[in-house]
């Protein structure tokens, strides 16, 4: 298949040694053997890449070795069709995820205490699925098997049957995801997980198809085995879903790493990239490509630590090409903005079309850093061009931002062909050569050339096996400005007005096409991204208009997501804040977001907003005998497992966010206790930071900070007098990833920091003008009032 055929959206690395102790403790303990799973989950120390190449190249989605638990492949009988029209308990929910499956005919179930307590009851095994309402393949097991009325009578027969956004239920997903990945060496969404009444799952797999295809059973078939398996071997079922969550348990509990983390583990995991790197299109590995934003921090801030230095001018050419790669590929939507969530292909030629607003956010940081480093505008441009998207098309009229925007949308009359049906991925954003040359005339030989338009469509061989994109072209640059200005004989900037407008008329036609599904959800932790774009991209760009866009942002979080009296946040708003707590994701993401935002508009509200979350987060989840933090709070019994995540992926974990956060906190509010639990969730992650560094290049982050002298640059001035204005500008040209910046304005935002700090007390301006003072642990250099002796400082 063309896509990542049922596979994980968020590119998860795995511990492989982890995982394999964890595959031969469930092998034991449930007496069974797992063919041609073993050496999938061993598949090499590249995590994602060989995943995902085992699963594209074998089709393993497998599920746990059903021949341990079904010897025969008896059929049912015929059974009852469900009523059409039917309208299931989803009905009741506001996920969109949820709200799509709510007319199927199978008798679904949300997470909770009427779906465990009917299967306790009727003594029935429970069938979990897991996605989310953007995932393409969801899609396509639910109009395949849920859609189908004699799977569903089966469903509704034999199981309980429970739906679940992993968007809104990210400790349900993570659970049964551990499970999954541990007995099957991969995952993904759509999600299919067996339980046991009191919830402990025995048999897991992604993506069934409706008859039997790519070596994996039929859906049904699959159903019909493990209903007869459950009556005939009951007993012993139970028995092995106790012990695989002994297991799962016990992989949790790993003692601390008692060995040191030093430096070496820096240089270490930059190898490791190094090793993975494609040096001709830029990204780590083959096919399938993920952005993963977090290697690209880790590489530049790597090259901050020495940028004279021959790794760190390599690293920093590897996350420069890789965004240039990026943003020049059709990854990258060059008529309205933003990126796609991967390439299919090795070019960022082909993506899989879904829009995430993590990926935004994270992207757009990675760009305004790029441009910060470098000066070059077209980082500048790339950055600008994700946030005015995301402004336009993922933002409320309240101010937040939705969670995603679907690959498949309604094919149009103008690329419909035979061969398609009536939705189709990308339909909304690709074109025939017909369409783009009706609608640029004279102008669109240079587009032509520019985006490599073809008349036969231009998808690479082997990316589109299916011929899903004949005839069709995915706009990627083929040529750079440069290069297309000397074919056609005209100067640069007449290349740029020229595509620039043709970009215009192509965004009004598409703009009337049928857009895709979008989700609504307002997810706290996202949107705490997305706040510290929006304040970094204030900063960097000295653009007010993205600061206004970020506090907006953050008044919606605060007004309608945060309990004041309790002091505690929720996961999750639509049409009314939901009723999920807060995982630990949400509390890190938003006091980043928080903190970034206290950086370009030095509100002290947003410091003491942080800091209330900041302790509430290490009330809640924060591990005080070994250090880092769990995922959820614990309170939710219906949650048998509570994990640390071990990985950056397609989001950073939420213990290395919050690790940072504390640095930052504890310079800020002069507090060493944060410092003290910064420095002890490290630890608590060292045996990755140790056996496989680059799973963690967010945490590595936070080692290279934790083991710098900490730097702090306060601005004494009133915040609106242009001499404060321009040394501020002057600090935010430089890339200083060590550095936190304060303002002391010699009113209630001095006096709030200087609370805690009694060199802050002490700033002020220099005979009547705005100075800057560099420091470190608040010992300072004398202080300057110009910004080109600020500059000098800062070179230092």
């Amino acid at each position: 298949m063309r896509r990542v055929h049922g596979m994980t959206n968020d590119e998860s690395i795995t511990n492989d040694e982890k995982a394999d102790d964890t595959v031969r403790r469930i092998r034991h303990s449930c007496f069974i053997t797992f063919p041609g799973f073993l050496d999938f989950a061993r598949n090499g120390k590249n995590g994602v890449q060989n995943l995902y190449s085992a699963v594209t190249t074998h089709f393993r989605f497998g599920f746990v070795a059903l021949t341990c638990l079904v010897a025969s492949s008896d059929t049912f009988g015929e059974s009852a069709s469900a009523h059409p029209g039917h309208a299931n308990r989803l009905a009741h929910e506001k996920s969109p995820y949820l709200l799509q499956h709510a007319h199927n005919p199978v008798d679904w179930y949300p997470w909770g205490q009427e779906a465990f307590e009917k299967a306790r009851r009727e003594n029935k095994p429970i069938f979990l699925s897991i996605g989310y309402s953007t995932c393409h393949w969801c899609h396509v097991m639910a109009h395949e098997s849920f859609e189908n009325e004699e799977i569903a009578a089966i469903m509704n027969r034999e199981f309980v049957n429970v739906k679940v956004d992993r968007e809104e239920r990210p400790d349900v997903d993570r659970v049964y995801m551990t499970f999954v990945q541990a007995t099957t060496g991969g995952g993904g969404w759509p999600m299919s997980v067996w339980l046991t009444p009191d919830l402990k799952p025995f048999v897991g797999g992604t993506y069934f198809p409706p008859e039997d295809r790519y070596g994996q059973p039929a859906f049904k078939s699959v159903l019909e085995r493990i209903a007869t398996a459950w009556k005939q071997d009951h007993d012993k079922i139970v028995e092995q879903g106790s012990k695989i969550v002994d297991v799962l348990r016990e992989s949790q509990s790993a003692a601390p790493f008692d060995g040191k983390i030093d430096p070496s583990v820096l240089d270490a995991a930059f190898k490791q990239i190094d090793r993975s790197y494609d040096p001709k299109e830029g990204g780590f590995g083959n096919a399938p490509k993920f952005p993963r934003p977090v290697t690209l921090n880790f590489l530049m801030r790597f090259y901050a630590r020495d940028s004279t230095g021959d790794s760190g001018k390599h690293a920093l050419d590897m996350a420069l090409f890789t965004l240039g790669k990026m943003a020049a590929g059709g990854m990258h939507d060059h008529v309205g903005g933003g990126f796609h969530r991967y390439s299919v292909d090795r070019y960022w030629h082909v993506p899989h079309f879904e829009k995430m607003l993590y990926d935004q956010a994270q992207l757009a940081v990675a760009y305004l850093d790029a441009f910060q480093i470098t000066k070059d505008r077209r980082h500048e441009s790339v950055a600008r061009d994700i946030l005015d998207y995301v402004d336009r098309d993922m933002a409320s009229k309240d101010g937040a931002f939705f969670s995603a925007e679907d690959a498949d949308s309604p094919v149009v009359a103008g690329i419909a062909d035979p061969p398609h049906s009536k939705i189709a991925e990308g339909a909304f954003y690709v074109w025939t050569k017909k369409e783009i040359d009706d609608a640029l005339g004279d102008t669109a030989d240079i587009f032509d050339f520019h985006y490599g338009v073809q008349p036969h469509g231009n998808a690479p061989e082997g990316s589109d096996p299916h011929d899903e994109f004949r005839g069709k072209n995915i706009l990627i640059e083929r040529h750079t400005i440069r290069e297309t200005a000397e074919h056609f004989k005209k100067s640069e900037q007449e290349i740029r007005e020229s595509l620039a407008k043709s970009r215009e008329k192509l965004f009004a036609i598409r703009s009337k096409r049928p857009r895709p599904h979008l989700d609504d959800k307002i997810i706290a932790a996202w949107n705490g991204l997305m706040i510290s774009a929006y304040a970094r991209g204030a900063r960097v760009l000295d653009d007010p208009r993205y600061l206004e866009i970020a506090t907006r942002a953050e008044n919606f979080l605060r007004a309608n997501l945060y309990d004041r009296s309790h002091r505690i946040l929720y996961r999750n708003y639509r049409e009314g804040r939901s009723d999920i707590e807060g995982f630990a994701d949400d509390y890190a993401f938003v006091i980043q977001g928080l903190l970034d935002l206290y950086e370009a508009s030095f509100d002290v509200e947003w410091l003491k907003l942080a800091t209330e979350l900041q302790e509430t987060e290490d009330r809640l989840f924060f591990d005080e005998k070994n250090g880092g933090y769990f995922s959820t709070s614990g309170n939710d019994q219906s949650v048998f497992l509570r994990i640390k995540d071990d990985n950056d992926g397609a989001e950073p974990a939420a213990s290395s966010v919050a690790a940072l956060n504390l640095l930052r906190l504890s310079q800020i509010r002069n507090d060493q206790s944060m410092s003290e639990r910064a420095r002890k969730t490290i630890g608590a992650l060292a045996t990755t930071l140790s056996h496989f560094p680059s799973a963690m290049p967010q945490m590595l982050v936070v080692l290279d900070y934790s083991l710098s002298k900490p730097r702090q640059i306060v601005i004494s001035g009133k915040k609106d007098a242009p001499d404060t204005k321009a040394l501020l500008n002057e600090v935010h040209r430089h890339f200083l990833p060590k550095t936190i910046l304060l303002l002391a304005d010699g009113g209630e935002g001095q006096k709030y920091l200087g609370e805690k700090n009694e060199a802050i007390r002490a700033m002020s301006p220099v005979d009547a003008k705005p100075a800057a003072y560099v420091c470190q642990n608040f010992t300072c250099k004398a202080p300057v009032t110009e910004p080109k002796q600020l500059a000098e400082l800062l070179k230092l």
